[in-house]
């Protein structure tokens, strides 16, 4: 096991302000949500509080970014967190005053960065910490975000580029910062012929987090990051997404499936491919996305369950998205489940048995060495769904709770069959009778 994977030997499980406010979170918001967080969620395993993209941008509003924006920028071509945002971070102080408030709570902070340098600062040729280059000199002017006009890609063969990278990550390590989330960089597409062209930046990145002298969790963003590559990433990364922004869209749940399928082999300690947020509760409340504003998810109570459940059966990061001080008592309940949280945290022979048009079944063990069965209906009717338990090697006579309802059911045997509501999914820990 590498030294990086040690700061997350389970999958990371936290909150990020992107499906809720866009580009626009501030101080306030930020810090509300992991008040709630602490006094709600910490004691089922939440524990990161992650400022998503533009904190720099002193006038974004939404989810829609402002082209060409002038942006916070210390004299060393770094960004620095807006001001009149987080005004806790005048005078310097950067993010710090935050991470120190949120830590104080017994929680982790993390931020969103774009890979790259400042376009403002390849403009205005500002100076590289350490080293005598300066923006002008490392940037690669072909590497291009194509969703996002903030930055420039760095020319990894230039003088100058790992020391740039380097004084990034000793300005986070400086705040308190425990989990940077970065962007336009596990399947970037200014080159067509090679998706994970950014390899190079990736490296630089993880040399620059292991010499910052503070423990910090690298996600990679967006996907679908490749498959191909997954030894890269597991060498460099502890999460990496496979999908594109994930939204409370029943086509993006039903297709994670066959993503789940695809990266199932490469899911261990300290590696975690990322099935992207989960849009519960409030979301969308600077602007529509994917949806009307300012809304609870779209996902009905079924595919929430359906969602959580396969989030965690694949042991997936599981990264909430909405505005945690409006959840409901259903909300609540969802992001509450012990024994469904469990199974992502500590389960393990995670892995998929059967997979059709209409259905999919997975199969682990939780901590104590239960076999669970998770039976999930991807059709618009009921189905009955069916296993034969000992056609896997289940032999023996079981009882079995389903972990949402609380439901028992005894002499579990041989052929196992459940009805499962449309979208829906039913999830069975066994218990071998003696």
């Amino acid at each position: 096991m590498l030294k990086k994977d040690y700061c997350a030997l389970r999958p990371p499980m936290g909150w990020n302000s992107w499906d809720c406010y866009g580009a626009a979170v501030n101080e306030e918001q930020l810090l509300g949500n992991a008040r709630y967080i602490a006094d709600n969620l910490k004691q089922y395993g939440w524990e990161y509080v992650v400022c998503d993209i533009q904190w720099y941008e002193p006038k974004a509003v939404s989810n829609t970014y402002n082209n060409f924006a002038d942006l916070e920028m210390d004299e060393y071509s770094r960004l620095i967190p807006a001001v009149n945002r987080f005004p806790s971070s005048a005078d310097g102080k950067g993010f710090a005053p935050i991470a120190e408030k949120i830590h104080n709570m017994g929680l982790k902070f993390g931020i969103h960065i774009l890979r790259g340098i400042p376009r403002q600062a390849v403009h205005r040729n500002t100076k590289i910490k350490n080293s005598s280059r300066t923006a002008r000199e490392i940037a690669s002017q072909y590497s291009l975000c194509p969703w996002n006009t903030d930055m420039y890609g760095v020319n990894y063969r230039a003088e100058g580029a790992q020391e740039y990278y380097d004084s990034l990550f000793e300005l986070y390590a400086s705040w308190g910062v425990d989990f940077v989330k970065v962007d336009d960089i596990a399947n970037t597409e200014f080159s067509p012929n090679n998706p994970y062209s950014a390899r190079e930046e990736i490296e630089m990145i993880r040399s620059a987090m292991d010499s910052c002298g503070r423990e910090m969790v690298l996600s990679l963003s967006p996907g679908p990051a490749v498959v191909s590559e997954a030894f890269h990433l597991s060498q460099n990364a502890n999460m990496w997404r496979m999908t594109g922004d994930f939204w409370d869209q029943w086509d993006k749940l039903y297709d994670m499936f066959r993503r789940c399928e695809q990266w199932a082999d490469h899911v261990k300690p300290g590696c975690w491919p990322d099935c992207d947020m989960l849009p519960l509760g409030k979301i969308s409340k600077t602007e529509g996305c994917h949806g009307e504003k300012d809304r609870y998810t779209n996902f009905t109570r079924n595919e929430q369950k359906t969602m959580m459940t396969l989030w965690s059966i694949f042991r997936s990061p599981l990264i909430l998205g909405g505005e945690l001080r409006e959840n409901r008592k259903e909300d609540s309940e969802i992001i509450t489940n012990s024994d469904i949280i469990g199974i992502d945290q500590y389960s393990s022979d995670n892995r998929q048995l059967r997979r059709t048009a209409h259905e999919a079944i997975w199969t682990c063990l939780d901590r104590d060495s239960n076999r669970v069965i998770a039976m999930f209906n991807t059709s618009d009717r009921e189905r009955e769904i069916s296993i034969n338990l000992e056609a896997y090697g289940f032999n023996g006579n079981y009882s079995g709770t389903e972990l949402w309802t609380k439901e028992v059911c005894e002499n579990i045997q041989g052929d196992f069959k459940v009805k499962v509501p449309v979208h829906g999914v039913k999830i069975i820990r066994l218990k071998k009778k003696m």
